[in-house]
């Protein structure tokens, strides 16, 4: 979340972050970095690398779905249409594992009230998924979200990294009167927001619970197609069609393209069973 810890140290979150926006290679900006990147005092020795993206806050910590949540959404990284009412909001941010090392190809899903309060449970406005890109990174264009009985402001998402387990969470927005009374509300899952003229502009990094080596990532290699199956990675999928991978046949629930990871045992959120 913040880019400094209560001590005052930037974090290596942080300078990873810096170096992505950049165009540095991540593994190259954090040869020698320690796991808090900082100006030393003289004769100060430099901490060691840890083995995990602990910034304080991480992993990212799981929350309620709700009731409002809906599969099949909309493959879009903005959630504006024709005559959208509300204060523009973009949010963006990285999904890292525990090394602090970018994930691409990360599935995030949000969903969310409009400025009124209310959720289309019959539709997809204010719903829809997306991918991060090579270094890790998601953009999502939509609007502040209004209040409704019980709950503060907040979004829903689902984040899942190719072939692991599915994250649900939710983000806060800070100085909200109603944090304060919201029986889920947890601090951990404030975004960083600031004013950008009449809209507002959001920052959060998600960070799984995906092993990771601190080094470079391994030269990814062909993955050989399963006997009789017609799945194949690379392949550019559309919500409602069929294949089959080592005999059972699946589904697909939300367009997407196929990726080593993603075969559809392994992502009940893209694959169904049939």
């Amino acid at each position: 979340m913040d880019n400094e810890t209560s001590t005052g140290h930037v974090t290596r979150k942080a300078v990873l972050r810096a170096a992505l926006a950049a165009g540095i290679a991540a593994p190259t900006v954090l040869m020698g970095v320690p796991a808090l990147a900082r100006t030393l005092t003289a004769g100060e020795a430099a901490p060691p690398l840890t083995p995990e993206c602990d910034d304080g806050d991480d992993p990212t910590v799981p929350q309620t779905e709700g009731p409002y949540f809906k599969p099949d959404s909309p493959l879009r990284n903005s959630l504006l249409g024709s005559g959208t009412v509300g204060v523009r909001l973009t949010v963006s941010g990285y999904v890292f594992g525990l090394a602090c090392r970018p994930i691409a190809g990360a599935l995030l899903d949000f969903w969310q009230a409009d400025t009124n309060g209310a959720y289309d449970n019959t539709g997809f406005r204010f719903r829809g998924h997306q991918f991060t890109d090579a270094q890790g990174a998601f953009k999502l264009t939509t609007i502040v979200p209004g209040l409704y009985p019980g709950r503060t402001r907040h979004l829903h998402v689902k984040v899942q990294a190719p072939g692991r387990p599915v994250l649900t969470s939710q983000l806060y927005f800070p100085g909200e009167p109603r944090n304060n009374t919201d029986s889920i509300f947890d601090a951990r899952l404030l975004m960083s927001v600031r004013d950008a003229g009449t809209a507002k502009e959001a920052a959060f990094d998600f960070v799984l619970n995906v092993p990771q080596n601190p080094g470079p990532s391994p030269t990814a290699t062909a993955t050989t197609q399963p006997p009789g199956g017609s799945w194949a990675a690379g392949t550019a999928y559309r919500a409602g069609d069929r294949v089959t991978y080592g005999g059972p046949a699946y589904v697909c629930l939300q367009a997407h393209t196929g990726q080593a990871g993603w075969e559809p045992p392994n992502v009940p959120a893209l694959w169904r069973a049939v």
